[in-house]
Order: C-alpha cells, then structure tokens, then sequence
C-alpha cells in the first residue's frame, strides 16, 4: 500500500509541474519577435505603441474559453481583441467608421492572420460596435495604455 501511495504522489507530482508549465507567465510586456507559417512578426516597442493610431478592417472571432498569446482565457461576452504587433497586453480604443460607435478592449492575442485585416475583436465588441451581422467593418484602432498593474503606461 505505501508503494502505491508513493507512486501515486509522484504522478501528481509530475502531472502539476506539467500543468505548471504549459502557460508561461509574462513580466511586463509580451513584445517578442515570433514566426507564423513563415512570416515573422516583431511587435511594437511599448513608446512607438503608445501614439499607435491606425484606420482599417476589424473582423470578429470569438475564442471560446482558449487562452489568448498573454495566457489569459477568452469567454464569450469579454472585451478583448487581437493584434499582430502591438505590445501584450494593452488597451485600445476602437471606431466604427461607418457608424461612428466605439468601444475599449483589452489586447491580449495575436492576429488577425488574414491579408488585409487589422484587427480581431471578440464578438461582444464587434456587437457593441454594430457590425455582428456585417462581418467586417472599417474601425480605427488608438493605443489607450500598454501593460497592466506597475506595468500600465500611459501616453
């Protein structure tokens, strides 16, 4: 019996050092190079991100629970989006071109992979935003703060 317990408690061992490893916690900012199917993407510094402000195309997705580039999990109803080179995390503020609407989220993904595209944002933004139905729309993106807690910096 204590054979079986010893085992057992070395599983557990294992099994939460393994848990332990799979999200890697970040300090600061996540501004690291990275490469997707060949291209590679350097993000932003945290000053050039702060006067970041640029018009384009904003799709929706929603990541049903997955954990965002930061680690952080990504539930229906958040606010949140996902960017190919600004600093993780930070805020933005995003337009609605059309209709003039605007809503704060929270960066915290990488994407939108799709040629043309700017941004991702869950669906409650595009909702709040007014383009659920539409799919797509043309949104401008301004750089709020970059980082969270002792991390957060302002313009």
């Amino acid at each position: 019996m204590k054979k079986y317990s010893l085992i057992l408690a070395s599983v557990c061992g294992l099994l939460t050092c393994a848990c332990q490893q799979q999200v890697q916690p970040y300090k600061g900012y996540k501004k690291a190079p990275y490469t997707l199917k060949g291209v590679r993407y350097v993000p932003m510094d945290v000053q050039t991100a702060l006067h970041y402000k640029e018009d384009g195309i904003a799709s929706f997705y929603e990541a049903d629970g997955a954990r965002g580039a930061i680690g952080q999990r990504l539930y229906d109803g958040q606010l949140y989006a996902a960017h190919r080179t600004l600093p993780l995390p930070c805020h933005v503020r995003i337009t609605n071109l059309t209709n003039g609407r605007s809503c704060k989220a929270r960066v915290a993904d990488r994407g939108p992979f799709i040629h043309g595209r700017l941004i991702d944002v869950s669906s409650a933004v595009a909702e709040k935003l007014g383009f659920t139905r539409k799919g797509l729309e043309r949104v401008r993106v301004e750089v709020l703060w970059v980082g969270d807690g002792k991390y957060k910096v302002k313009p």
